[in-house]
């Protein structure tokens, strides 16, 4: 089997910092740290594919053939198809440009609920969850033993006014960063200055990974204001819908998001901090993709031998029934 060399990764945009974005950039880096030649393809430049082509020294796509292509949304597998063998990762079930695209060779389900999306249209798909770049989301402060501060990392302003409300209840410090507004890079020294963390999906994977106790919580505009509410020992169950609120689904009050803050403990920060080292790297996350694509290459090379022999074998036999067919 060819061993792969050449790796394209594609998103939709890559204009400022946001989920994908610091996803993007991540398995970038750790692909380049591992020797391969790395190359990206977006139909919206800006700050942020400029900011990988300084950091990284990235190209933008240059050449006509790639040994791997791994899509981030279905806009690039329908553009980039026969560039090489794609795999799309869906990060969601609701968004349009998460939709599983005919296109690609092989798709990624980052959960548990996205993969029972996927097969419900007719895909098969393996789970992987997103990788974190734990060198860059780590703990770099202790945490208060009495919770003291908390930062939102919520796209919602009706969940930061409840948010709000509930802080003022507790006499307690919120702070606000809202990725569609005011996006910021450094986001970990944000995480790094409070006790607790509000948000959903990869928010919550970089405060974990900053050893930061979470409470999955939002309000978004293309699904109802849910809830998994703090998260330690509900990890597993809340991880399976990605931590998006959707597996619990609860419709907290004030009152009962103030229960939920009385949950705090400054030691479940270093449990979800070890967790994230077991499961979430993105070096395993590197890991699993680049061993699926070893696994999907020999199975598609295997397919094709035995496709030519059963060719070949065909074509004897019926030579050999034309040859006893003359004879006789």
């Amino acid at each position: 089997m060819k061993k792969i060399k050449s790796i394209l990764i594609a998103s939709n945009h890559l204009v400022q910092t946001g989920g994908t974005e610091t996803y993007t950039y991540a398995i970038i880096k750790e692909l380049l740290a591992r020797g391969f030649d790395v190359e990206y393809f977006t139909f919206m430049k800006g700050d942020f594919s400029t900011k990988m082509e300084k950091e990284l020294g990235v190209k933008f796509l240059s050449k006509k053939k790639y040994d791997l292509i791994l899509a981030n949304h279905n806009t690039c597998v329908e553009v980039l198809m026969g560039f090489g063998f794609i795999i799309q990762t869906c990060h969601g079930v609701y968004p349009p440009l998460e939709q599983p695209s005919l296109c690609a060779n092989f798709h990624i389900a980052i959960s548990q609920e996205v993969q029972n999306h996927l097969a419900i249209k007719g895909f098969v798909s393996v789970v992987i969850m997103n990788g974190i770049d734990t060198s860059k989301f780590y703990s770099k402060k202790n945490l208060n033993k009495v919770l003291k501060n908390v930062l939102s990392l919520c796209q919602s302003e009706d969940a930061n006014k409840f948010l709000q409300r509930v802080c003022d209840t507790l006499g307690i410090t919120l702070f606000y960063l809202n990725k569609n507004t005011n996006p910021v890079w450094n986001v970990e020294d944000l995480i790094n200055d409070v006790d607790l963390v509000i948000g959903l999906g990869r928010s919550v994977y970089e405060a974990m990974a900053c050893g930061r106790p979470v409470i999955v919580y939002d309000s978004r505009a293309y699904f109802e204001s849910f809830s998994d509410g703090y998260v330690v020992n509900r990890l597993s169950t809340s991880l399976s819908h990605n931590c998006s609120g959707r597996f619990y689904k609860l419709k907290l009050t004030e009152e009962m998001m103030v229960d939920e803050f009385k949950k705090y403990n400054h030691l479940d920060g270093e449990i979800l901090r070890n967790f994230i080292l077991d499961d979430m790297t993105i070096k395993l996350v590197v890991d699993k993709y680049l061993n699926l694509n070893d696994s999907l290459q020999a199975n598609l090379n295997n397919f094709k031998k035995n496709y030519f022999l059963k060719f070949i074998q065909r074509v004897f036999y019926v030579r050999i029934i034309k040859s006893f067919l003359k004879r006789n």
